[in-house]
């Protein structure tokens, strides 16, 4: 997969937002309205979140998405 590393650079980038929020995935899942499984392929890096997932995501950390996306490893364009 093309963008393999940017994908997990975001989900690892996810788990620490959230463990620093002291929040389970259960939890994050909860507030986003998203499922359990979900919060854990992104955070493993096993699946790309889709803009309404990422957009909840933000919602439920209480941040802006443009410093969710914001993760170390992602590819900027040039």
């Amino acid at each position: 997969m093309k963008h393999a590393a940017g994908i997990l650079a975001f989900g690892l980038h996810l788990r620490r937002l959230r463990l620093a929020r002291k929040l389970t995935q259960y939890a994050l899942a909860d507030y986003a309205d998203i499922s359990r499984p979900t919060v854990q392929r992104i955070e493993k890096g096993e699946t790309a979140a889709s803009l309404e997932v990422l957009l909840a995501l933000a919602q439920a950390l209480k941040m802006p998405l443009r410093e969710l996306v914001d993760a170390p490893g992602i590819d900027q364009p040039v």
